[in-house]
């Protein structure tokens, strides 16, 4: 479907979660000297302008990155908020990063970037916005069929985001289908995977999917507005995590508490564990 326009949502509190722990996980990644090749199977635009048109229209980012911008944040969100400062060097917040800026914020010359879109216009700002920047290749395709031919990567080290809008509820199926087929072919890459909490049995599915087909090292991460819900929108964010940095969990395990009390400090939630062991 190509209706999904992430501007709308751009910064919001899904975002947070996705990026504080995207960037969190290329920092330690990017400790290493090998090269690194990173993954995104629906990049969206890059970056967003927070005074345009469509992200004004649903402001969604004001309970989001708003929320957080200019108070004291714990050190998981240090790398995520650098990149936030680079892109706003005034001190307002007027830009939000996508995914695949982030990424290229955070990587290094030796580094690669592989980055998928559909929608025309989100890729053709895309392919403007990395123009000049040689570790970047844009492609319009689906990522979902492009990512199997890519893994595993010579360097045999990899971070690879699926986040999919979710729109069409064979979503879900189709995410976990495409991980176990990349996890198969490269068992030791790191995986992030973003999903809604719309309906928790879809969320439940994708638990006993990984478990049975035998994933190692899975965690899982959400933060909510509130409890859950059926079918009446999205409740909370979450993040499935396999292969993650041995330090992640403990920092989110911090910084987690604190986003749920500034974003959502009545009703909010968050959830941290372990779902499968190393």
């Amino acid at each position: 479907m190509l209706s999904y326009r992430h501007a709308y949502h751009a910064g919001n509190y899904a975002d947070v979660l996705k990026h504080l722990v995207l960037a969190r996980t290329l920092e330690y990644m990017t400790s290493k000297d090998t090269p690194l090749l990173y993954l995104d199977t629906h990049a969206g635009a890059g970056s967003y302008h927070l005074g345009a048109a469509m992200a004004k229209k649903t402001a969604e980012f004001k309970e989001g990155i708003g929320r957080l911008w200019g108070q004291p944040l714990p050190d998981a969100l240090t790398p995520l908020m650098a990149v936030l400062r680079q892109i706003n060097p005034k001190g307002d917040l007027e830009h939000y990063p996508g995914s695949p800026q982030v990424a290229a914020k955070l990587l290094r010359k030796q580094d690669a970037l592989r980055l998928f879109e559909l929608h025309p216009s989100d890729y053709r700002l895309l392919s403007e916005r990395f123009a000049t920047d040689r570790r970047v290749r844009v492609e319009r395709s689906d990522g979902f069929v492009s990512l199997k031919a890519l893994l595993p990567p010579p360097s045999k080290r990899a971070l690879v985001l699926i986040d999919p809008p979710y729109e069409n509820k064979g979503d879900y199926r189709q995410v976990l289908k495409v991980v176990l087929e990349g996890y198969k072919r490269f068992p030791i890459g790191t995986y992030l995977i973003w999903y809604p909490v719309v309906v928790r049995a879809r969320i439940d599915d994708m638990v006993r999917g990984f478990k049975s087909a035998g994933v190692r090292n899975l965690w899982q991460a959400e933060l909510g507005l509130g409890p859950d819900t059926e079918d009446f929108g999205m409740t909370s964010s979450g993040l499935f995590m396999i292969n993650p940095p041995w330090t992640l969990p403990g920092e989110l395990k911090d910084a987690l508490p604190l986003l749920q009390s500034l974003i959502a400090p009545e009703q909010g939630r968050w959830e941290l564990k372990q779902l499968v062991g190393e």
